[in-house]
Formats: structure tokens, sequence, C-alpha cells
């Protein structure tokens, strides 16, 4: 037997990933936001489709037997600091949030970061296409369903009159990407730690799914295709190892560390 001793080549570890330049990161990131906020600004001036629209989305909810999205908002309105609270959930923390995700999983989870912010601006850019092919009115714009706009009405309210609000498209409900993003840093957060209580996350897109509707500002719909988006998306964009070293649920192997017998049982 012709034995003798190699050392073992270290496996690679699939969760070392450098992390990306600061400044370049930057950069994306702003430029993610601003094509949000640019492009749905480009899908203007559909009024008579995005109403008519509305009433279509309103009559399929219906059909379908989906929950009144007037039962969600009869909720809040059992008082004044509830709907407050809704309303300025839904102005304040949708940008923060995602944001704080981002740059947590930058600092602690490069891996992770690369893959959160592809599949992100993945369904932003899809997002960005339905305004120009179905714009949709809120539902605190259509009448003859009871709702009202919470944000006008109790505030704080992000959007002015439809017609002078030249900073946002308010005809772009669908799909809504405050529940999108909300899923996403849910998913992410999940996927990048290892804590028990990890499943808690999923609080953050179902506060944000009820504030949304409550406050008269999507349909269940418009959150159903932003989680049609993200899947697609999640599906196409490969996910890092988990940080236990796990990838698919399979246990990865500890690299073998001592000397190898190179020749044995030749």
């Amino acid at each position: 037997m012709n034995a003798r001793t190699e050392p073992a080549a270290a496996e690679p570890d699939a969760t070392a990933t450098a992390r990306p330049p600061l400044a370049r990161e930057l950069l994306l990131v702003a430029g993610l936001f601003l094509v949000y906020k640019l492009g749905r600004r480009l899908a203007v001036g559909h009024t008579a489709d995005a109403f008519h629209n509305a009433h279509r989305v309103w009559d399929l909810e219906r059909a379908v037997h989906l929950p009144d999205e007037t039962s969600v908002q009869s909720a809040l309105l059992h008082g004044d600091l509830l709907v407050h609270l809704a309303n300025t959930y839904y102005a304040t923390v949708h940008f923060p949030a995602t944001l704080a995700f981002l740059v947590w999983l930058y600092v602690r989870r490069p891996a992770h970061y690369v893959w959160a912010r592809r599949v992100l601006a993945a369904v932003t850019a899809a997002a960005l296409v339905l305004p120009f092919t179905f714009p949709l009115a809120p539902p605190r714009m259509l009448a003859g369903t009871g709702l009202l706009d919470t944000a006008r009405i109790y505030g704080p309210s992000v959007y002015g009159p439809p017609a002078g609000d030249h900073l946002s498209n308010q005809f772009a409900a669908m799909p809504s990407l405050h529940f999108g993003w909300a899923l996403m840093v849910a998913v992410g957060l999940m996927a990048a730690t290892r804590s028990r209580l990890r499943p808690l996350w999923l609080l953050h897109p179902l506060v944000t799914l009820l504030v949304i509707v409550g406050t008269a500002n999507h349909y269940w719909v418009d959150a159903l295709a932003a989680a049609v988006m993200l899947g697609a998306a999640l599906a196409v964009v490969r996910a890092p190892r988990h940080p236990s070293g796990t990838a698919g649920g399979a246990p990865r192997l500890p690299a073998q560390r001592g000397p190898v017998l190179a020749g044995a049982g030749r």
C-alpha cells in the first residue's frame, strides 16, 4: 500500500460573500427609490380607466367572496387613536423599514443583502408596468363603497388632491408595494436569521396589509398581486445559504480538517 498524507482541501463557505462597495450600493438603492417614485409618475393621465378598473376590481372581490374592505375600516374607526396610528403607519413605516432592512443585511449578512436588493429591484421594476397597463383608483376614491379617506379626515395624509398631486400617482394602486416590500422584509429576515422567533417578522406584512386595506388605500387584490410578483422574483433570484449552514433544508457536512491518506486502498 502506497500511502502518504496530504492536506485536505478546504471546503468553500457558500455564505462568505464580500460586502459590495458602499458608494455603489448607496447609488443603487437611491436609484431604486427614485425609479419607484418617478416611474409611477409617468403613468398619469388615465383617470377614466382607473375608475373603470376600480369598479371591476370591487365587483370581482365581491364575486369571489373576499372580505369586504369596509369591515377592516370599521374596526379602525372604533377610536380616533387607532385610525390615526394606522394612517401614521402607512405614511411613515414603508420606506424607513425597508431601508433599515437593507442596511442591516449589508452590515451583517452581505450575501443576503445582494439577494434581497435584487429581489426588491425585480419586484419594483415589474410593479411599474401595471400603472401603464392597468391604472387603478384606490378604494378611498370609489363612490358607493361606504369607505372613508381616513388619512384626509383623521390625518396624517401623504397625498394631496389627485389633480394637484405632482409627487405621486394616486391611480397606481395595483400592486401594493407597501405590502410587497413589507413581505420581502419579513421573508429576508427569516432567511437571514436563526432565531426560533423569526416567524414573528411576518407581523410586519400582516399589519401592513390591515393598514393599507383599513385606510382604503388598497384593495385585497393589490396585496395579492404584489405577493405573486414577489413569489416570481424569489423563484428566479436564488437565495444564499442559511446562516446555519444549510441550503434547501439539507445539512452541510463539515469540512475535513485532518490529513488524508493519499493512495490508500490502491
